[in-house]
């Protein structure tokens, strides 16, 4: 199922500078087995984050899923949320528009220290893209990006010509220099789900997951991918236990 050719990503490189994190080892490395509250989820990030930009934690990427919800960008417009009563809306700190998140979707939130790595967020945005991009090459789909929207999206010929639908989001905030937020993967979510909005707010295409273009992978398969492309443009990685009361 996993295709070990990868795309060429080193042009997107985001190390840590040499010598630069007083927090000696590898990106911290965490994974939810159950659905974490969304509201809980964000108070863990946001103290993590802080900790980070005072020296007193390492950096971390968190792989989790919520329960049903939406949640709403610094930019999202009313009129998009199309279904309120649906699900839970939360107003967000990240940057873009309502999305959803729910079981099925892989949901990656990434707290880098921009300061000892680059202040440059349109590199970084593009190295979250390279990211997402490179994990779908490992299951043979080629997701692109695109100059006008942020995300990952795909071409789905079968549906006619210039259709393409969006596989993975990207939102992210920076604070002292630390991002939190980050990005989500649809797995196997039931997009059904997604009928309840505008997905950042863009209209004219659909939404896609890995199963709806029949691949049946599961979420610990795509998490193998996943740690193995971050650690290609972030640099390595290691384990971290807890139950996420702890930093």
């Amino acid at each position: 199922m996993v295709n070990a050719t990868r795309l060429m990503v080193g042009p997107h490189a985001f190390p840590k500078r040499p010598g630069s994190d007083p927090v000696a080892g590898p990106v911290a490395w965490r994974v939810s087995d159950a659905p974490v509250a969304y509201d809980a989820a964000i108070a863990w990030m946001e103290a993590r984050a802080e900790a980070i930009a005072r020296g007193a934690a390492p950096e971390c990427v968190w792989l989790l899923e919520h329960p049903p919800l939406y949640t709403a960008g610094t930019s999202a417009r009313p009129e998009d949320l199309v279904a309120p009563d649906r699900f839970p809306v939360h107003a967000t700190g990240r940057g873009g528009q309502y999305t959803y998140h729910g079981p099925g979707q892989r949901v990656a939130y990434v707290m880098l220290d921009l300061d000892r790595r680059s202040r440059d967020l349109r590199a970084y945005v593009a190295s979250l893209e390279a990211w997402l991009i490179a994990t779908l090459a490992a299951f043979n789909v080629r997701g692109e990006r695109r100059e006008d929207r942020v995300g990952v999206w795909v071409r789905r010929p079968e549906k006619g010509p210039d259709v393409e639908d969006k596989i993975a989001a990207i939102g992210i905030r920076v604070r002292r220099w630390v991002s939190f937020h980050g990005i989500s993967l649809n797995v196997e979510p039931d997009l059904s789900h997604f009928d309840g909005i505008v997905p950042c707010g863009v209209r004219q295409h659909g939404v896609t997951s890995l199963v709806d273009l029949g691949l049946p992978v599961t979420l610990a398969e795509v998490d193998m991918q996943l740690r193995a492309t971050f650690e290609e443009i972030f640099g390595a990685t290691a384990m971290e236990l807890g139950t996420g009361s702890e930093l």
